[in-house]
């Protein structure tokens, strides 16, 4: 990897989609931006800006297909709790929110939103609603406190207990193995630069498969290894918080290697559906200059093709090879037969929208659409609509769903003991259309699940950020349904937007 490379990296790293406080305080200003300072810094829900829509509750009368499944979603360390109950180990988001200044207020997960002693309630709720699936994660260091060996019972039970329910209310299971929570004891062995944490990976979601069985009916294998490597690698603001460029794709490279080995251990402990979990951003150049085209073609190869192509086309990207350079330790690391474990055929890809990115010749990005309270997250529904048809284009019909979609805003309790958040409504009204105009352009779109079910630890956010369709009063622990959730609910009984 050459200095250059390393630096950019670095840079890179400072606008991932999910950058906490280090983003906001380090992003420049854009050049040449069309909207103004104060319209970027203006929060995405405030209901008195002169662009919000006055009427976010109106039907836009596209109706979607009888079998299309609404959902929600979320991750266990973000809402679970109960961190040293019923067997549970330490995992490196304890330590690194356990660690001062690194997350907001020393807020940690501790309790989160009290899932693991509410979720019967938690599940009623949901039925309330009428989401017709429910993608939730399943805690690595809940099953395992130490990342292998025997599979503790208590944590497989508690999980039983939640998929059964979830079928005794009509809702369908969507499990995620991985999502961020791995066991602190791996992370002291090394941690995912470590190899051999791939075959323990695929140890525990064959546990976990067999106590679980063809009860889930969707498996989701690791949630966005691309923000544990810019976030956890590169910036350093996600556990385990390093910043090491030599280090950051080794763990890519090792991420989707237990992606590929845990799609072979479901093959031959059930006939359930397998695939991976990432987070997508289309790329598009800020400028008309071939050099930015150059620029912005491996702004993507980071971004979506490193992961695209090495699942689906059995190939990581040359371009960003060559990027990286053949010193790279993911390049060394690169073993035969690696290729074909990584891309053993799928049935879905789990998609993930947050934001655009506008690259420069200079291989960095500017803002062009008001952001959210998160710093990162441009407002660019249409950006949907191109990821979507973009996939089906490069990849074939392979099965799409949905599993984040959404934004943060800076919901409060009203007197009414409501919580009006109309600017959600307006953002998921204009996704959702624009994942029905890509159903119509022929995309396989088969599910929708919008981030979050309810508020809860944001990572190195904390609890500042309010991402829920459900309000949690977190000192008492109680639910309300906001605005946007009644609409939801709405929408999800006619299947219209």
């Amino acid at each position: 990897m050459t200095v250059l490379t390393r630096r950019r990296l670095l840079r890179r790293a400072a606008l991932s989609a999910t950058a906490a406080t280090a983003a906001r305080v380090s992003a420049r200003p854009a050049s040449g931006v069309a909207i103004s300072a104060a319209s970027l810094l203006a929060a995405a829900c405030d209901p008195d800006s002169p662009d919000a829509d006055p009427n976010p509750e109106r039907r836009l009368g596209m109706r979607f297909p009888d079998d299309f499944r609404w959902g929600a979603a979320t991750s266990a360390y973000q809402i679970e709790g109960a961190a040293k109950e019923d067997g549970r180990g330490a995992s490196i988001w304890d330590t690194f929110s356990h660690t001062p200044g690194r997350t907001r207020n020393g807020d940690t997960g501790d309790v989160a939103a009290d899932h693991y002693h509410r979720w019967a309630n938690d599940l009623d709720l949901m039925k309330d609603l009428g989401l017709r699936s429910y993608r939730f994660s399943i805690s690595w260091p809940r099953v395992q406190a130490d990342g292998t060996g025997k599979a503790n019972q208590r944590g497989l039970d508690f999980y039983r207990r939640l998929v059964d329910g979830l079928h005794e209310r009509g809702i369908e299971p969507m499990a995620t193995l991985f999502h961020w929570d791995l066991p602190q004891a791996l992370q002291d062995v090394g941690g995912w630069e470590n190899r051999d944490v791939a075959y323990r990976f695929a140890d525990y979601a064959a546990a976990v498969f067999e106590a679980l069985g063809t009860a889930v009916p969707d498996w989701l294998t690791i949630n966005e290894p691309k923000t544990v490597v810019q976030n956890g690698y590169l910036g350093g603001h996600h556990a385990p918080g390093l910043r090491d460029p030599d280090a950051a794709y080794l763990v890519a490279h090792h991420l989707q290697l237990a992606h590929g080995l845990a799609v072979r251990a479901l093959r031959a402990e059930s006939d359930a559906r397998i695939g991976p979990a990432l987070n997508l951003h289309p790329c598009y150049p800020a400028d008309d200059r071939p050099e930015t085209a150059t620029a912005t073609r491996l702004y993507d190869g980071y971004e979506n093709r490193l992961y695209l192509d090495s699942i689906l086309r059995g190939a990581y990207p040359q371009d960003v090879l060559d990027d990286l350079g053949p010193r790279s330790r993911m390049v060394r690391g690169i073993r035969d037969g690696d290729l074909a474990v990584i891309s053993s055929p799928v049935d879905l890809l789990a998609v993930q929208y947050y934001t655009p990115y506008y690259v420069t010749t200079g291989g960095d990005t500017e803002k062009r659409w008001p952001t959210s309270e998160a710093f990162w997250q441009q407002i660019f529904p249409e950006g949907m609509f191109d990821l979507l048809t973009r996939i089906t284009r490069d990849y074939g019909p392979i099965p799409l769903t949905i599993t984040e979609n959404g934004l943060p805003c800076p919901d409060e309790l009203g007197a009414d003991g409501a919580v009006s958040d109309p600017g959600r409504i307006e953002f998921l009204r204009d996704h959702f259309a624009a994942a029905h105009r890509a159903i119509e352009a022929g995309v396989p779109l088969e599910s929708y699940h919008v981030w979050s079910l309810m508020d809860n630890f944001e990572w190195a956010e904390g609890y500042d950020q309010r991402w829920g369709l459900v309000y949690v009063d977190y000192p008492t622990q109680r639910r309300i349904l906001k605005r946007s959730a009644h609409w939801y609910r709405g929408v999800i009984k006619d299947n219209t937007v």
